[in-house]
């Protein structure tokens, strides 16, 4: 997407904010981590979902993290629904919720009974004849010769 285009989505999606300054981002936001091919091929999030995350992904994150201040009453809006004080009402909030929930990882499911543990490499390997502790004497089929006494 060349520059000019990105800053047309930009001014395009200033009106759903409410305000021209809410949700600022001067690049695009990817999660490379979570979603290797993207938002919009993830299949998680619809074409207008991962467009309105990807312009304003940055500032939404640094608004959850406390990096910056809200400066709108939105953004001071979206501050509470990420601590959990109000429930989410505006599209952006339902989007990054669900991208949260969605980045923490989808949940595992397995057939009951089934135990899925890493393969791990035994500490120690034990030789198949040290695995046995039977006491066994072995009698030598060799005879000794007797040694000739001296004879002084």
């Amino acid at each position: 997407m060349s520059e000019q285009s990105f800053s047309n989505a930009n001014k395009g999606s200033e009106t759903l904010n409410g305000s021209a300054a809410s949700f600022v981002s001067h690049k695009r936001f990817y999660d490379d981590t979570n979603f290797p091919k993207g938002f919009k091929r993830s299949g998680d999030f619809t074409s207008k979902e991962a467009e309105l995350l990807e312009l304003h992904g940055h500032a939404m994150k640094n608004l959850a993290e406390g990096k910056t201040l809200p400066v709108t009453a939105d953004e001071a809006q979206f501050v509470e629904v990420i601590k959990g004080n109000i429930a989410p009402s505006s599209l952006l909030e339902h989007i990054w919720l669900k991208y949260r929930k969605l980045a923490r990882g989808k949940p595992f499911y397995a057939v009951v009974g089934t135990v899925h543990l890493p393969a791990t490499k035994p500490e120690v390997e034990v030789e198949p004849e040290a695995a046995f502790d039977v006491d066994v004497e072995i009698e030598d089929d060799v005879q000794d010769e007797a040694e000739p006494e001296d004879k002084a």
